[in-house]
């Protein structure tokens, strides 16, 4: 005798998120997105929601620009890391601008997206590498920064700003007099 299909069971998102944990396979940063998006909905965390919800656009705008290719990680951290730097200038504008309210929300916003990109690197951690790259590259002064800072950002990608690399490699580079 055949089973009807009305006893079938449907597979829920905790199903789901449990056979990804014992898979080993990364979540893709679009599916984790949704199922984070969904979760904060249900929360009533509109902070979150309207975050996740930027972060979901621009993942679409990557799907429809015509790439012809899913996302990659390294995609993912550039787009992640974009729209952090975005956050973090218009943290400094509101806070000139004697804004905090708005400077607050976009605080809130960017400790988010910071939950999706790798661990950020401490000064000191991002000082250390830049060392080394140094010692590797043997440059001597600020005239080889150019040697330094394509190296420095290609080894610490979605681990550092770019403007605190550049500012710790002139530092690391400008002879004392």
């Amino acid at each position: 005798m055949v089973m009807p299909l009305l006893f079938m069971r449907t597979i829920s998102t905790r199903e789901v998120l449990l056979s990804w944990l014992f898979t080993n396979e990364p979540m893709a940063l679009k599916e984790k997105i949704n199922e984070d998006l969904k979760n904060a909905m249900k929360s009533g965390n509109k902070i979150r929601t309207e975050t996740l919800r930027s972060i979901r656009a621009i993942i679409i705008e990557f799907d429809k620009s015509g790439a012809g290719r899913e996302m990659t990680p390294d995609d993912e951290i550039k787009s992640l890391t974009s729209a952090a730097k975005k956050r973090r200038e218009a943290i400094e504008l509101y806070d000139k601008n004697n804004r905090p309210e708005l400077a607050e929300k976009e605080r809130a916003e960017l400790e988010i997206i910071q939950e999706y990109l790798p661990k950020q690197l401490t000064r000191d951690e991002i000082a250390d590498r830049i060392q080394a790259i140094i010692r590797e590259t043997g440059a001597a002064g600020p005239q080889d920064t150019n040697k330094v800072m394509p190296l420095a950002m290609k080894t610490m990608k979605g681990q550092a700003d770019g403007k605190l690399v550049q500012e710790i490699v002139k530092e690391a580079l400008t002879i004392p007099s």
